[in-house]
């Protein structure tokens, strides 16, 4: 039997009590376990993507292969080697244009399940706008075993890519991981207007012996390193929901008793 989205989403909320947000600062999370299907999210609105979205590029650009009849070009799987595993920004851009920019990216997530994702105006795919739920719905596609759109070869390939994040990227939502078994794309970006970072971070980790899926988005972070421990710190508190010995989810309040028909007023009629 699932449990109830709002049981694990109060125990996230109190584990996220703990976690330090700055100054202006926001962060909206979302776990899954795929095991049992429970998944609990704290905070709501669409984030700024940054670099998360090369996973979405890559699921487009893989999606149109398979419609094509074909594996993905030797010039693609370099291009998305690059994107992915070192965050370059000319791969991402080049893959961008092939899919068509956000009309593609858009088309791609529709069939991916996603409902609150936008792709960034013009060639600036860094400034998609998405959620945290969005992108759990996203990773559910790519470690799935079955019923997304994207085939087990293209399954595979994106879970190797992301199993392979260059070392200086490799922070994030690694950091719940109870071992070295994670797969994650990290975003960050200053805005230009403000000077305060987006930070971002997406992936499936291990602990405990069972696979989460863990999305954490965050904005308005005064330094990247502050959006990095805040969204660190954010991941830790979401796994911990689903770990051993974890609190039961809490118990709705009962209902007020209603006053019985002895005790009651009487209503003038």
């Amino acid at each position: 039997m699932r449990e109830p989205v709002a049981d694990r989403g109060a125990l996230l909320g109190a584990a996220m009590r703990s976690v330090a947000v700055g100054d202006g600062a926001a962060v909206s999370v979302a776990v899954r376990d795929p095991a049992s299907g429970a998944c609990a999210r704290y905070g709501d609105g669409a984030f700024e993507t940054a670099s998360i979205v090369k996973v979405g590029i890559l699921a487009a650009v893989l999606l149109r292969a398979q419609d094509a009849g074909r594996p993905p070009s030797a010039r693609e799987r370099t291009y998305a080697a690059a994107m992915i595993g070192h965050s370059d920004n000319d791969a991402a851009s080049a893959l961008w244009r092939g899919i068509g920019g956000a009309a593609g990216l858009d088309a791609a997530h529709r069939r991916l399940g996603l409902t609150g994702t936008t792709g960034g105006e013009g060639p600036l795919w860094g400034l998609t706008r998405t959620t945290a739920a969005d992108q759990v719905t996203l990773l559910r596609q790519v470690f799935g075993t079955a019923g997304s759109p994207l085939d087990a070869a293209s399954r595979a390939y994106v879970q190797e890519l992301m199993g392979r994040i260059a070392q200086g990227q490799d922070w994030g939502v690694s950091a719940a991981a109870d071992g070295s078994a994670w797969a994650l794309k990290n975003g960050w970006l200053p805005r230009g207007t403000t000077g305060l970072w987006v930070v971002n971070s997406i992936g499936r980790v291990t602990a405990g012996g069972a696979d989460r899926l863990v999305a954490v988005l965050s904005h308005g972070n005064a330094t990247k390193e502050e959006g990095v421990l805040l969204v660190e710190e954010a991941a830790r508190a979401a796994v911990s929901v689903f770990a051993p010995g974890a609190p039961p989810p809490p118990s709705p309040p009962p209902p007020p008793s209603s006053p019985s028909p002895a005790a009651a007023p009487s209503v003038s009629g």
